[in-house]
């Protein structure tokens, strides 16, 4: 099975704070991980199949330290003749990934989804889309107190 997301989402014609358009993308990315477990829950007693989630924090923490102008942790590469290649730069780790969930046991038929694990992660990523949206309407509401003052200087 395939699961094809659409991309269009609402982009805003200027940034209202730095964080926005990460919040935004967290919020994009909890959206496909909710699918993911809904997805996951309806195959229970599907034969052979395996859960499925999606590693995007990385790719977060990547743009934050963009933002931040951060250096990114990595391991510098010494370069100790000239015959030594370039170190190419590995931003794909930092991609978005859906990945087969491990460690579960499978069961005679195959399955490895286990209800108990699919359901707290569903409730994680409930708490955490709902503190995403939260954050967001914050910063809308900040800067509409902005705006409000301005108009009264």
């Amino acid at each position: 099975m395939i699961i094809a997301y659409n991309e269009k989402r609402l982009k805003v014609a200027f940034n209202i704070t730095k964080t926005f358009n990460i919040l935004e993308q967290s919020l994009y990315y909890r959206q496909i991980r909710q699918d993911l477990i809904a997805s996951n829950i309806a195959n229970a007693d599907t034969p052979f199949y395996k859960p499925r989630d999606i590693r995007f924090e990385d790719a977060l923490i990547k743009e934050a330290e963009k933002l931040y102008n951060k250096e990114p942790k990595k391991l510098k590469l010494a370069i100790t003749s000239p015959l030594d290649l370039e170190p190419k730069d590995i931003d794909d780790e930092y991609k978005p990934v859906v990945f087969f969930r491990d460690g579960h046991l499978e069961r005679n038929d195959g399955n490895s989804v286990d209800i108990d694990v699919e359901t707290s992660e569903m409730a994680k990523n409930n708490i955490a889309y709902n503190a995403t949206v939260a954050a967001i309407k914050k910063d809308i509401q900040i800067f509409n107190a902005v705006l409000e003052y301005t108009k009264n200087i």
